[in-house]
Parts: structure tokens; C-alpha cells; sequence
């Protein structure tokens, strides 16, 4: 298992819980995002594509069997997660050209505030501001949004969210919950 180490010699994974996305959507997104012919920003690798729920950062590796336990007792939906992404946005502060809902499904609101407290008790504070749920097409992005010969219409559905390890440009899954059961 390939790891960072941080100065003091501490082993860390740099995580986030986030939503799939699956191949066919992926195709879709990334074939919708050419058309765009974006002229800033460096593209999202399409196997990248997801919808983040909960950045945690660099989190020590010995407190990544502690993190899924904490996960593993969390009510879930009880369906799969569907939502519209239908905006295309720039969010100037984080330089990103995002794809994002109208609007956000309760459902997807509650995981999110129940990973957060489900994280409480392990030190990880509770986000400070509001959950948007987003897929990012570009970083470093500067700019206007690009008009769109097609409005942005992708239905997304997903059946189970992953905890992931960010590490050298690539994500890696370490665990999956069903969203059902």
C-alpha cells in the first residue's frame, strides 16, 4: 500500500467520500465538456469524474480503519441517490468549472450531514459552510462560464458511495457503502 509520510515520518492518506460516476456518464460529461471548447483550465481527468460529499484532507493512515467503522453504522437513503446536473458554473474563489444541480435532493443533504456527525467523535469538524453538490469538469479555471451549445442535462444515479485516497493526480477507492440496506 503506497503512502505519503509526512516530515515527522507519519504515514498519511490525503481522503474524500464522494459519489461515483459511471462509465456511460462519464463518456457522456466528457464528450459534452469537448464541445465546449474550453480555452482555460486544465481538464478533469475523466476517470476522476465524481460528486464530492466530504473532503477530509490528510488524515494519519492508521486512522483509516477507524474512519470506515465510523461509516459503517451510518443510515443510508435506502435508494439510490438521483440527481439532475444541469448548471455549468465557475466558482471563481476555487478556480474551478463545475457541473452542478438546480437543485439538491434531500437525500443527498442527509448523507452528507450524517458523515459529517458520524465523524464528530473521531476529531474531524463539522464544515462550515454549506454542502453543493458539484462534479468538476476544469481547474484552475479563470473566466466566465463558456456558453453551451447544449444545455447541461445528465441525469446522475448512483447505487453506493466510496471513500477515496487523492494521490499523485489519481483517485484510488479504499471502501464502498451501499446507499440501500
Amino acid at each position: 500500500m503506497v503512502q505519503d509520510i509526512r516530515p515527522s515520518g507519519t504515514p498519511f492518506k490525503r481522503l474524500f467520500f464522494a459519489l461515483p460516476v459511471s462509465d456511460a456518464q462519464r463518456r457522456g460529461i466528457s464528450q459534452w465538456r469537448r464541445g465546449l471548447g474550453l480555452r482555460s483550465g486544465k481538464p478533469v481527468p475523466n476517470e476522476n469524474f465524481h460528486l464530492t460529499l466530504l473532503f477530509l484532507g490528510d488524515v494519519d493512515a492508521a486512522r483509516v480503519p477507524a474512519v470506515c467503522a465510523a461509516v459503517d453504522n451510518l443510515a443510508r437513503p435506502g435508494a439510490p441517490l438521483r440527481l439532475l446536473l444541469d448548471q455549468l458554473k465557475t466558482w471563481p474563489r476555487a478556480n474551478v468549472l463545475v457541473l452542478e444541480p438546480q437543485e439538491t435532493p434531500a437525500a443527498l443533504r442527509q448523507l452528507v450531514y450524517g458523515l459529517q456527525q458520524a465523524l464528530l467523535p473521531l476529531g474531524f469538524e463539522e464544515q462550515a459552510r454549506e454542502y453543493r453538490p458539484h462534479l468538476t469538469l476544469s481547474r484552475d479555471f479563470h473566466g466566465q462560464a463558456p456558453e453551451a451549445a447544449v444545455a447541461p442535462d445528465f441525469h446522475f444515479s448512483a447505487r453506493h458511495f466510496t471513500l477515496y485516497e487523492s494521490r499523485k493526480g489519481r483517485y484510488w477507492p479504499l471502501a464502498q457503502w451501499p446507499l440501500a440496506g
